[in-house]
């Protein structure tokens, strides 16, 4: 069966973030770059793939990351105005071609075009062709793009395809595909029911539809259960819509013991926090209210907010504003599950990107290419130039600061059209350098 009633896309975004940095920074291209926090603290947001063959991804902690690449890592701050601008022109230009597009972030949407219903397994890879041409031509970037027969199957065939490629699955394939995956790939399987379904022997998919249906919703509840067994039986008859933009964005745990310490308790909120936060990045607004949700071992649920003065989507900012909620466990009883969200949600604006900067905080310098840093960390009296700002000279364009300190700074000059720029150095308080709206380095 290489035809199918219905095919569903899932078109993903290669390294979405590093690669829109590699994009307006010529320099970068065939370069390991990590997108991210800095500080000690830092966060890996986006890796570029030659990051990657030395191990580090999305959601790592950026000092380890940074030890895993060594000496040519390029670490730079996410700019989310620039990547949202991308992703707005992504889809665009793909709207043309697929009216009705389900964008799960900014890098990734679901789409089932009606002109492909019925259509055989090679009509549908030279139509996934045709979409990465277009993404290419109009962007300059690389998708990936995996097609079945329900979005299951296509968000894991996306996977498969990547990095650069298009992966069709046809519905003779789609359960020996599936079956021998391990059940966490199942869309909705998280860490708690993967170790419950693991405690009972299941770990691929396979296993887990070959459980019986009743048995399935005791250990996963009467109403999800089933459904994820539906999927994992190949089942999946979810539409393709358009999304309502969300008014929050959260995660949370249950803990199979109860935290019953603030130590645990302050430990658990930093690490859900910054699981929400990464769902934050990817959604490419700021929030401006962070919600700390607890619930404790009598099922009872205390929720507290903090609303910050401007939006933003610094991680230690939302951390530290779920960490002022807390509440001792020894007082309100211990607590099985703690969630954090984040609420408020507007369009990130430059200046409350990075309140770090205004703060005096300096991240560490990005790496010229022959591995050695540019420049040591900026002196306190100097302006307040750091690596990754966009800045504008009149003589020279636009342009990105690769290092500054000793009174200098050192600045690359180029943008997406340019091809690799020309570096220059001048004075920390030289008056023709300027900041400058990221946006510009699209031009």
């Amino acid at each position: 069966m290489t035809r199918s009633r219905r095919w569903v896309l899932h078109l993903d975004m290669d390294a979405f973030f590093a690669s829109v940095e590699q994009l307006t920074r010529p320099t970068l291209r065939n370069r390991p770059v990590l997108v991210g926090g800095a500080g000690g603290r830092g966060v890996v947001a986006g890796a570029s793939y030659e990051a990657r063959i030395f191990g580090a991804r999305s959601a790592m902690p950026m000092h380890q990351a940074r030890r895993l690449v060594g000496s040519t890592a390029v670490v730079l701050p996410p700019r989310h105005v620039v990547y949202s601008a991308v992703s707005k022109q992504v889809f665009d230009a793909l709207r043309h071609r697929m009216p009705i597009l389900e964008q799960l972030s900014l890098d990734e949407a679901f789409g089932e075009p009606v002109e492909l219903a019925g259509a055989t397994a090679e009509e549908v890879q030279e139509f996934c062709e045709g979409l990465r041409t277009l993404v290419r031509t109009e962007t300059g970037l690389v998708a990936s793009i995996g097609a079945g027969a329900g979005k299951q199957v296509a968000k894991i065939a996306s996977g498969l395809a990547k990095p650069d490629g298009v992966r069709v699955v046809t519905p003779d394939e789609q359960d020996a595909l599936m079956g021998a995956l391990p059940v966490r790939k199942l869309w909705g399987i998280g860490p708690v029911a993967d170790a419950k379904l693991r405690k009972l022997g299941v770990e691929t998919i396979g296993g887990f539809a070959a459980l019986p249906q009743s048995e399935v919703a005791s250990i996963l509840g009467a109403t999800v259960g089933p459904a994820l067994h539906r999927l994992a039986r190949g089942i999946d008859d979810r539409t393709v819509a358009e999304r309502a933009e969300a008014k929050q964005i959260s995660a949370e745990t249950t803990f199979a013991i109860d935290i019953v310490t603030l130590a645990h308790l302050r430990t658990a909120v930093e690490s859900i926090a910054a699981a929400a936060h990464r769902r934050l990045l990817r959604d490419g607004r700021a929030a401006r209210t962070v919600v700390l949700k607890l619930k404790k071992s009598d099922m009872t649920i205390v929720t507290r907010s903090v609303t910050l003065p401007y939006a933003t989507a610094d991680l230690a900012t939302l951390t530290g504003a779920a960490q002022r909620s807390v509440l001792d466990p020894l007082e309100i009883g211990p607590i099985r599950l703690v969630g954090v969200g984040y609420g408020g949600l507007s369009t990130v604006r430059q200046g409350s990107l990075f309140p770090e900067l205004d703060q005096g905080e300096h991240p560490d310098p990005v790496t010229d290419e022959s591995g050695d840093d540019a420049v040591q960390e900026a002196e306190p009296n100097a302006p307040d130039w750091h690596p990754g700002i966009d800045v504008s000279h009149p003589d020279y364009g636009h342009g990105w600061v690769q290092g500054a300190g000793h009174g200098v700074v050192t600045v690359r000059f180029e943008t997406r059209s340019t091809g690799p720029g020309v570096a220059h150095t001048f004075p920390a308080g030289d008056p023709l350098l300027a900041r400058a709206d990221p946006l510009e380095s699209l031009n």
